[in-house]
């Protein structure tokens, strides 16, 4: 019988738990995680917060209870202190302050990833706070409960910080957006897409200060206000939403990293020591876009490595196919997707990028309900003229579009051979002309 610790059980953990519980039952699971709680969705965080559900209790999926019921030995609560390598042990501490060590024939890393704490005078005040974990979401729910709380900052301007801004005015109080950059989400679209989200935010009243560097956080007793390189703003609490690094010091010395330190792994999830693999945000991933190794923390990246990784470990090889880094928004009715890379991404990455835009209605104008703009770009090489990427934006749901322009990046499909591909016409879906093939026959 084949020996595998686990730790970590949040997304990708979860992912390589129940392929390996479900598919082979001869193979014996330890799992060990720090935190009280598994598979919590940080997604929905800011559904929760700005009450668009009900309660916070379907935002989990899997439990300590499912997993073991399927056969998983698990200890939560427990703290891994370090790993011995050479004779394959993981040592930890469980909550009571027990010290134990657990062996392995073969050892996965799902650890995850750690807010970006810049060093920020007052970072310590109380008020202050990230917001990750389901801990983090109960603390900041309470506090927004309290009347005395009416101006909140937002600082980070990408996904999980445009979203807190929704839901923080969706309670009733002032929300505050800063970033360093000039826009929303930069790291996602090109500015003619970020404007139309900034736009947006402004339109419902949340105060943007893009272009201001944050300084300093004051306050006595709690934090009062915050301080950028352009002037100092009362608030009553702030979320920090800068970004995450890898978590990834268990492997320290040991395992090859990713220059931000990511572990290294192959298509099969297998770091440089071959019995080790390492899934989800503390690994890196392979990007179909770049062709390169990349860094792309996403949960959908988590959950599929963790399916790989589940079955290499037990011995059935399995390649992960790359990824997109495909993502989505929905804020304040205004939609957005993207897949592969922006311009500036492109840019960044060593090759000339050259995009096709097209903008018209989802459906034939005679469709009187139910018909939004829909914004597309699609961005593509300039000499391979394979696609690279592209953006969507709409009033309405165009999302499951971007999932065909996440396969043409994966298939490394060229925008030429975009042009005639066999796309239906229904009035009730979409327009004989649609923009897809209009974008794509309008490309340079």
């Amino acid at each position: 019988m084949s020996k595998i610790v686990l730790v970590g059980a949040n997304h990708a953990g979860t992912a390589a738990a129940n392929t390996i519980l479900d598919n082979y039952p001869c193979s014996e699971l330890s799992i060990i995680d720090r935190n009280s709680n598994i598979s919590y969705l940080g997604c929905g965080t800011a559904l929760w917060i700005g009450r668009q559900i009900n309660d916070y209790h379907g935002l989990f999926y899997s439990s300590k209870e499912a997993l073991e019921k399927k056969g998983a030995k698990i200890r939560m609560e427990t703290t891994v202190d370090r790993i011995d390598f050479g004779l394959r042990e993981v040592h930890f501490t469980d909550k009571s302050g027990g010290k134990f060590f657990e062996p392995y024939d073969k050892l996965i890393l799902a650890t995850g990833s750690l807010p970006v704490a810049p060093k920020i005078p007052g970072m310590d005040l109380p008020g202050v706070q990230f917001v990750k974990l389901f801990q983090d979401a109960r603390t900041a729910d309470t506090q927004l409960c309290d009347e005395n709380v009416k101006r909140v900052a937002i600082v980070g301007a990408g996904y999980i910080g445009v979203e807190l801004a929704e839901a923080i005015q969706r309670r009733g109080k002032k929300a505050l957006l800063f970033d360093v950059m000039d826009t929303s989400m930069s790291a996602y679209y090109d500015p003619d897409f970020t404007k139309i989200m900034d736009k947006n935010l402004a339109d419902n009243e949340v105060e943007l200060h893009f272009g201001e560097t944050v300084k300093e956080f004051t306050g006595d007793e709690h934090v009062a206000s915050i301080v950028t390189d352009k002037g100092a703003y009362p608030v009553d609490m702030v979320f920090m939403a800068v970004g995450f690094k890898p978590n990834s010091s268990l492997g320290a010395g040991h395992l090859s990293v990713f220059g931000n330190g990511a572990y290294l792994v192959n298509l099969q999830q297998q770091t440089s020591d071959p019995d080790v693999y390492a899934i989800g945000d503390c690994a890196t991933v392979w990007s179909n876009a770049t062709q390169e190794t990349a860094y792309i923390a996403l949960a959908t990246n988590a959950v599929r490595s963790g399916i790989v990784a589940g079955h290499n470990a037990c011995g059935t090889p399995l390649e992960s196919l790359g990824v997109q880094g495909s993502n989505g928004i929905s804020v304040f009715g205004c939609n957005m997707v993207s897949t592969g890379l922006n311009l500036a991404a492109a840019k960044k990455a060593g090759i000339e990028p050259l995009y096709t835009d097209f903008e018209d209605l989802q459906k034939p104008p005679f469709i009187a309900h139910g018909n939004y703009k829909v914004k597309l770009r699609i961005v593509y090489d300039k000499d391979s003229r394979r696609i690279l990427g592209a953006q969507m934006a709409s009033a309405g749901d165009m999302s499951m579009g971007i999932h065909m322009f996440s396969l043409a990046v994966a298939k490394q499909m060229t925008i030429d051979e975009l042009k005639l591909l066999d796309i239906f016409f229904l009035p009730h879906f979409n327009q004989p002309y649609n923009y897809i093939t209009m974008a794509a026959l309008t490309a340079e």
